[in-house]
């Protein structure tokens, strides 16, 4: 039998012999260490479903570039059609399974394990959007390479990717948590994220010059747009890199913002 001293037991007495006092809790995990954590953990879990994860995500964009070969011969529609199939990859696993994700998180009593865990709640959103956001880096490479190939586009600044997917996925995974955070029910937070994702193939592939105006304005609110003009602009044989740079800039901005909601979202989700 172990002896434990009296005075670390919870309620014990002071030294002074006065009023009990409260047992202390162990320190908050700092930022870093945390989402580590808990990206690790989400990507070992999101595993199982990686490789029909990027079947879908993938040959949904190709199949759409295929179809659009028939539509578009060349120049600026093209390269509007290979930049928003691309991104549309990250779309798909940002705003749809993201926001699938937490519903059911939600919905299933899940949100009250990390609430028990001593990390941040940026912690959690943000680890879960990265495990889910890293699968989308070879689907989006293949449908990025195939565009160019099918509509002879040049292949030479492709590197920009690096940028776009992880800014551009930042912007819709926020987006994405907090639809799934905020819907009442799981079956809304799917049909949210189904419809972000169909807005983000509308707005984002189809070329903009053959939308009418008050489309275009609606184009101008949707994060991922940034992402594909920034991308579609390094199609040109000199491309503009601070127009390129401005509109990442934009999903920066828009991912910061996004992300922050989706944290409040899960804090007050968290406590109900």
């Amino acid at each position: 039998m172990s002896v434990v001293p009296a005075d670390v037991l919870p309620g014990a007495l002071g030294a002074e012999g006065g009023e009990p006092r409260a047992a202390e809790l162990g320190p908050r995990a700092r930022m870093w260490p945390a989402l580590v954590a808990v990206y690790r953990a989400q990507l070992s879990r999101a595993r199982v479903a990686r490789i029909p994860l990027l079947f879908v995500a993938t040959f949904q964009s190709i199949g759409i570039m295929v179809l659009m070969r028939g539509v578009v011969d060349g120049g600026g529609e093209a390269e509007s059609v290979v930049a928003g199939s691309s991104v549309l990859v990250v779309a798909f696993v940002a705003l749809n399974l993201l926001a699938q994700y937490f519903g059911q998180l939600r919905a299933s009593g899940g949100l009250d394990h990390y609430a028990t865990l001593p990390v941040p709640p940026a912690a959690v959103v943000l680890g879960a959007a990265g495990a889910y956001a890293s699968f989308t880096v070879p689907g989006t490479v293949m449908t990025a390479v195939f565009g160019c190939v099918l509509f002879g586009l040049p292949l030479a600044h492709l590197w920009v990717l690096a940028a776009v997917v992880p800014l551009a996925g930042a912007a819709l995974s926020g987006l994405g948590a907090a639809l799934g955070l905020l819907a009442p029910r799981p079956e809304l937070a799917t049909l949210l994220g189904q419809l972000g994702m169909s807005a983000a193939l509308l707005l984002g592939v189809l070329p903009a010059d053959r939308m009418p105006e008050i489309v275009r304005l609606a184009r101008d609110l949707l994060p991922s747009t940034y992402g594909v003009e920034a991308f579609a602009r390094t199609f040109g044989g000199h491309p503009d890199w601070a127009f390129v740079a401005g509109d990442l800039a934009v999903c920066a901005g828009v991912g910061v913002v996004s992300l922050a909601v989706a944290t409040w979202a899960y804090r007050r989700a968290a406590v109900r």
